[in-house]
């Protein structure tokens, strides 16, 4: 059997899988769906995360056909990522990033399918979110799309350059950074006017940094290289290091190209500089 291209299907569908995997990297998938603190097997879900709305578990992303992702089409795939709804036409819950997904092209979406498609499945039943009523009803999530949810897929800026271009994909799109690093109003939706100015409640209750350049309460001192070396070593211009959520992170970013933490220094060093303490 051949694919596109003359490349047999088996070929085709290895590259995709392995293009998958740095992908899936630079998502941080594993950080959410392994419930690492209790030895989980990876990608098989059940991480806690807690947030002043409740507490969320990641679902078995493995393709495992009972409790995984393992009768999913792609169309289902895409569609839970680009739209924020599950199989069975219901809303996720936005501590799913789908709000920043949704800017990532099919290729690349269907690419982290195809790696979630060559690991070995999981059979582990999904755990159920301890939410508070009335917020557990998932309908109500169809009310606050219309409020705060824009699909659509990444646009680059063509006045900027590739790199520009590449770090805001990344950015805003597949590392979804604006998801932890920007502040949220009451109903949980992040502010698009304060977009990586620094979240006072951050997963888990943490405070997470502003990294717009802003000099007195950002980044704006630090340079290109400064940015590149903590995400390849968790290393900080002061020569300390990164702790919490962002620890994790830097597992990930460790793992990606210079070429793509260097893009995502120069789009950091781009966007428009906010103060912590300011509020528009």
């Amino acid at each position: 059997m051949l694919a596109l291209g003359g490349l047999p299907a088996c070929a085709a569908d290895a590259g995709s899988a392995a293009r998958g995997a740095y992908l899936a990297n630079a998502a941080d998938c594993a950080a959410c769906h392994t419930d690492s603190a209790h030895d989980g097997q990876p990608f098989a879900g059940g991480r806690a995360l807690a947030t002043r709305f409740g507490t969320f578990y990641s679902p078995n992303i493995t393709p495992d056909a009972e409790t995984g992702i393992g009768r999913w089409s792609d169309a289902q795939f895409l569609r839970a990522l680009h739209d924020g709804v599950r199989p069975d036409g219901a809303s996720y819950f936005p501590v799913f990033p789908y709000p920043s997904f949704t800017k990532m092209t099919d290729a690349d979406a269907l690419a982290i399918k195809a790696y979630l498609f060559s690991l070995p499945p999981v059979r582990q039943a999904n755990r159920a979110h301890d939410v508070a009523f009335p917020l557990s009803w998932r309908f109500l999530q169809v009310g606050w799309k219309l409020l705060f949810f824009s699909a659509g897929r990444f646009q680059p800026a063509t006045e900027h350059s590739a790199a520009y271009n590449r770090g805001a994909y990344l950015v805003t799109a597949l590392a979804h950074c604006g998801e932890c690093h920007t502040p949220r109003n009451w109903l949980g939706a992040t502010e698009p006017d304060r977009f990586l100015a620094g979240n006072p409640d951050g997963p888990e209750g943490n405070k997470v940094p502003n990294i717009t350049p802003d000099r007195k309460t950002g980044i704006g001192d630090w340079s290109e290289g400064d940015i590149v070396t903590l995400l390849e070593t968790g290393q900080t211009r002061d020569f300390d290091f990164v702790g919490d959520g962002m620890a994790e992170v830097v597992k990930s970013t460790a793992r990606l190209t210079e070429a793509d933490r260097r893009a995502i220094a120069v789009y950091l060093q781009s966007v428009a500089a906010l103060s912590t303490a300011e509020r528009k």
